[in-house]
């Protein structure tokens, strides 16, 4: 197990090392949500009274007291979450630059001048203003980067932070907020472990929620926020593809799907998951075979390593069952499935041959397994790649310009990519897919600010002479 939870306690342990805890901790009490609750409406006040150079000046100092611990917080996070180092050390330093951007969208307007019907002089304003505290629901994965791109712009607006992070990346979690919590007012960002209990604390003491995790899990939350009748957004699952058309550059296209769908054990909701190959293109499948081989599985701690363990024991026999059943179904497996021990490895699993409507092909694992599907043609690719109840991000594989510009348009997910991996996103760009991948605003860059603000009306009139 990753994790350890009970009514009272959380243990996160290493997934590379199960017998290594990494962190323990007490679960938050519904006395203690409270408290934390209450104690963050207070320090709110004052953050938004501080005004807003205040408030960069304060999330710059706190970028830069992450950048002065991001060897500690890479070791951190490869303890915890067994995330290869390459990509530790990536997400610390994507951290420090989620940071310094919402600093400075701390600056941004906060509304505009609107013309009033009325007498010359008049004055009419739509400006924004904090919703109060944040509440915030976060997954393993990525244990520093996800929780920030949440709450740097809830605090950029004004708004307070109550963080409740995944059992499994508690470690991380409190880290993070002890090296933040010098350069913001006391009580302002506090993380809170538990399980669900405490999440569901956490949405009744919340004024804006924000949930990333399972679609499952998602639904409910997002359901249970509209009953309670405060914003929400959900970020959830997806069953990403790539498309390969025939003019495509093999090599590049199989090295980039490869790393998308394998690296971190594709443990990644922007992982590829499939793989949509155009019309007759002999070699491609063997190029992303071997492209996957040369993949490094191992102890993520190693610098060569790309492939490190899933994060528990249910995770990995999630991948050895999808496995089992891909053969059942037909499907021809061309390399990996493997496991080994110590430690939740898997080797990374190609399988060919499946048809469109095996489980594979429609529901999300989480792990290192990538299906290669075929499509006649163009139409016949657009087709399978909307054809699951997930919408997050697809990648198209051509150096055809006026293809790309034809096909994106028709894919139903939120964001595509044209010639590179499905996974990673900017940070400054908006983030979130459609159907079960994503419910309510997007996050990240200016949709951020307007999610965790509210908007508020005035209109001025001149005083009658």
């Amino acid at each position: 197990m990753s994790a350890v939870l009970t009514d009272a306690a959380v243990e996160s342990r290493s997934p590379q090392r199960p017998d290594e805890v990494v962190g323990a901790f007490v679960a938050c009490s519904a006395a203690q949500m409270e408290t934390a609750a209450r104690t963050a409406r207070t320090a709110q006040a004052e953050w938004w009274a501080s005004g807003p150079g205040a408030r960069a000046t304060a999330l710059s100092a706190a970028a830069e007291a992450l950048a002065a611990a991001s060897g500690e917080l890479a070791e951190l996070v490869i303890a915890e979450v067994g995330k290869p180092r390459a990509e530790a050390v990536g997400e610390v330093d994507r951290a420090v630059a989620i940071l310094r951007y919402n600093a400075q969208l701390s600056l941004v307007p906060l509304g505009h001048h609107l013309p009033v019907a009325g007498p010359v002089g008049s004055l009419l304003l739509d400006t924004r203003r904090p919703r109060g505290v944040a509440g915030l629901i976060t997954p393993w994965n990525f244990p520093l980067a996800i929780p920030l791109w949440k709450a740097a712009p809830a605090l950029a607006a004004g708004n307070a932070v109550l963080l409740k992070p995944a059992p499994a990346a508690t470690a991380t979690a409190t880290r993070l907020q002890e090296l933040l919590a010098p350069h913001l007012p006391s009580g302002l960002l506090t993380v809170l472990p538990g399980g669900t209990a405490t999440g569901a604390a956490l949405l009744r003491s919340s004024d804006v929620l924000s949930f990333t995790g399972s679609t499952t899990v998602g639904r409910t939350v997002a359901a249970a926020s509209v009953a309670a009748g405060i914003p929400v957004q959900a970020e959830m699952g997806g069953l990403n593809a790539s498309v390969v058309l025939p003019d495509a550059d093999v090599a590049h296209a199989a090295k980039t799907i490869a790393s998308a769908a394998m690296g971190y054990a594709g443990q990644k909701c922007t992982a590829t998951s499939r793989v949509i190959v155009v019309g007759d293109q002999p070699g491609f499948v063997e190029a992303l075979t071997e492209a996957v081989r040369g993949l490094v599985v191992g102890d993520p701690a190693e610098e060569r390593t790309a492939v490190g363990p899933v994060i528990g024991a249910a995770a990995r026999e999630a991948v050895t069952e999808a496995v089992d059943a891909a053969r059942a179904a037909g499907g021809r497996v061309l390399t990996g499935g493997e496991t080994r021990d110590p430690g939740w490895f898997v080797s990374p699993v190609v399988i060919d041959g499946l048809p469109p409507q095996a489980r594979l092909n429609r529901e999300e694992v989480f792990g290192p397994i990538l299906s290669v599907l075929h499509a006649e043609d163009e139409d016949s690719a657009v087709q399978l790649v909307n054809a699951t109840r997930y919408g997050l991000v697809t990648g198209l594989f051509t150096r055809d310009l006026d293809r790309a510009l034809t096909l994106v348009p028709r894919f139903d997910t939120g964001m595509a990519k044209v010639n590179g991996a499905t996974s990673g996103a900017d940070y400054h760009a908006s983030f979130g897919g459609e159907k079960d991948s994503g419910y309510g605003p997007a996050e990240q860059g200016l949709p951020a600010l307007d999610f965790y603000s509210r908007h508020h009306t005035v209109t001025y009139l001149p005083t009658p002479r």
